[in-house]
């Protein structure tokens, strides 16, 4: 079943349905009609009942009516006296065609009793038992009608249903079919256009029709999917590019380095330059290579962080004592703060933040941490001249630089590398230029 194409299930699931509906239908009318048909009965016989009872009390008798209140071998009559025997019949009734207990029953109240066939009519009957008076006499009046217009009236309503029903049936499949085709048009419609589309042509996108249904809805998802995938593999090859650019740059220079160290005739000094060159070009690689690796561990969910019990106070206190010696750099006073945190990677964020500062900024730096909102804010600021309008709002992704070249010691990582961290602890990266001058750059870390 599950093979079938699903246009052919719905047919087949509709065709069910229906076949359900028209089977409750059909025994709900056949059901019906047939309790209808027993009630028209029971009160044809009540009818009968009244008329031949006054006859009898007025002396008259029940064979002579036949044609008028009795008709011809469809329904009959007869008195019977208190001892069962026969008084009074409509041909060709003969005998007492009551038992012992419906008669003593019948004296009282009226009884309704089937048979399944009459003597002289060789057919299944329905019988009124009243009590009645015969000259001053109390006897028991039956009135009967056979049961064969009724079963002919059911017998060919079955045969309405049992071929309308196959019809009614094969009809609404077809329609189903038809149905579930148009309905699934825009679908296959878009599995056409889905089928052209390529990496080469991500931003073409799926027909949707101007209806608010599930398969326009449908269209608006994928095409929202396709969004994301034309944005995050435009993104890939912009990082595989720019991967490619940075590593190119250290590559040839320690390419360059080793030719001439390898030159015949360099001195020694010439050779201790170009190695201190070349392990220089290493080290950046290196940290080109580790920054990548991070970037790309992060993006596949898979950066581990062994989190502890860290006193901010202390992590700004040891980052900023590696920058001392170079430049004049401050911890602002704040209340204690304890983060669960890696401290390794939360050094490593405000390590990349300083050296930013350090390379573009100017002046004295300041680290600080406060309290906000539930969350603790690590700042660093600096006294330069801030970051361009352009660049503020992508200062946190792969490969950017205020400048926008591609010259310097900077890989244009070291922001990213601390928005990925930000986010692997739950929190946020965010840069400003402050009122003052100067650039306010700080990750935002949940207190819990």
């Amino acid at each position: 079943m599950s093979r079938l194409p699903i246009r052919v299930r719905l047919a087949l699931y509709f065709a069910l349905a229906m076949a359900v509906v028209l089977a409750a239908g059909g025994w709900f009318a056949y059901a019906r009609v047939s309790s209808d048909l027993g009630n028209a009965l029971d009160q044809d016989l009540r009818a009968r009942g009244q008329d031949l009872s006054a006859l009898v009390a007025s002396g008259g008798s029940v064979a002579s009516t036949q044609g008028a209140l009795i008709e011809n071998g469809e329904s009959f009559s007869e008195v019977v006296d208190s001892e069962g025997g026969v008084l009074d019949a409509t041909p060709p009734i003969r005998s007492n065609l009551l038992t012992l207990a419906e008669l003593a029953t019948a004296r009282n109240e009226p009884v309704f009793t089937d048979r399944s066939t009459v003597p002289g009519l060789d057919e299944p009957a329905r019988m009124l038992a009243l009590p009645a008076v015969r000259r001053g006499e109390k006897v028991v009046l039956l009135v009967g009608a056979t049961r064969e217009n009724r079963a002919e009236t059911l017998s060919s309503l079955r045969a309405s249903f049992l071929i309308g029903g196959p019809i009614a049936l094969v009809l609404a499949a077809l329609g189903g079919y038809l149905l579930a085709g148009a309905a699934l048009r825009p679908i296959e419609s878009m599995r056409r256009r889905a089928a052209d589309i390529s990496t080469s042509s991500l931003h073409e996108r799926l027909p949707v029709s101007s209806a608010d249904d599930e398969v326009s809805r449908l269209g608006e998802t994928l095409n929202a999917m396709l969004a994301r995938l034309e944005d995050g593999l435009e993104r890939e090859r912009r990082f595989v590019a720019d991967a490619s650019h940075e590593l190119r740059t250290p590559l040839a220079l320690l390419k360059t380095e080793l030719a001439l160290a390898l030159k015949p005739g360099r001195s020694e000094l010439e050779l201790l330059a170009a190695l201190d060159s070349a392990a220089e070009q290493t080290d950046r690689l290196s940290r080109i290579a580790d920054d990548l690796l991070l970037l790309a561990r992060a993006e596949q969910g898979e950066l581990r962080l062994k989190t502890e019990q860290v006193d901010v106070m202390d992590v700004l206190e040891d980052v900023a004592g590696r920058f001392r010696s170079t430049r004049e750099i401050s911890v602002a006073p704040g209340d204690p703060l304890v983060l669960t945190a890696d401290r390794l990677r939360l050094e490593q964020a405000l390590t990349n933040l300083v050296d930013n500062a350090l390379r573009h900024g100017g002046g004295a730096i300041t680290v600080s941490a406060v309290r906000e909102n539930g969350t603790a804010e690590l700042h660093v600021l600096d006294e330069g001249p801030g970051f361009g309008s352009e660049f503020l709002p992508q200062a946190f992704e792969r490969f950017t630089r205020a400048d926008g070249g591609r010259e310097g010691e900077g890989s244009g990582l070291g922001l990213a590398i601390v928005a990925t961290i930000a986010r692997a602890h739950r929190g946020s990266a965010r840069a400003v230029n402050a009122p003052g001058g100067g650039a306010d750059v700080w990750i935002s870390l949940p207190l819990r």
